[in-house]
């Protein structure tokens, strides 16, 4: 049984949104009436997932425009996210 299209559960969470702006009282509920894509990886700063996480960033406009939030998540800290996001391309971010 698939959980594609099925309403996931509300959470809260710290998070790192806007990929500047630390928040500890992230909801997914607050993007209900949005399709969400809710994708989970193993860590930042790892050989293994950055050129996924690259193309989901080069496409939010294209998200954007179809009322979808893209929304990540890994067992990272909110500081280590801050800093990948926060780190150049050519340096592992």
């Amino acid at each position: 049984m698939g959980l594609t299209g099925k309403k996931a559960p509300d959470f809260t969470a710290s998070a790192v949104i806007e990929g500047k702006k630390i928040i500890d009282d992230f909801k997914l509920s607050n993007y209900e009436g949005k399709y969400v894509v809710l994708f989970f990886y193993p860590l930042d700063f790892t050989f293994v997932c950055p050129t996924e996480l690259h193309a989901f960033q080069e496409k939010l406009s294209q998200f954007d425009s179809k009322n979808t939030q893209v929304i990540g998540c890994s067992v990272d800290s909110k500081h280590t996210h801050y800093a990948w996001l926060n780190t150049p391309i050519e340096k592992g971010g």
